[in-house]
């Protein structure tokens, strides 16, 4: 995310595909939020509200990190994980 407030959106996503999407999907929920509230209607409930949708995120989300991990512990050494761990 640190790349992509650099303005440099290529190595962004090197680091983490989603990120863009993430900051994308923040403005446009302050966006419809303001337009609620302007408003005084509700946007975009049904999709909200969907079970479907929500488990298949889900398990999106949940496949994308476990990729992510195989890679990351495939690529460094326990050493070098183990030095860039919070948990030292």
């Amino acid at each position: 995310m640190v790349y992509l407030y650099e303005g440099d959106v290529q190595k962004s996503l090197y680091y983490h595909l989603l990120g863009p999407f993430v900051i994308s999907f923040c403005i446009a929920t302050i966006a419809v939020l303001s337009a609620e509230l302007l408003t005084k209607k509700e946007y975009f409930t049904a999709l909200l509200f969907n079970k479907k949708l929500a488990y298949s995120f889900a398990i999106f989300l949940a496949t994308y990190h476990l990729i992510r991990i195989i890679f990351f512990v495939q690529n460094n050494s326990i050493d070098e994980i183990l030095r860039q761990s919070i948990w030292r």
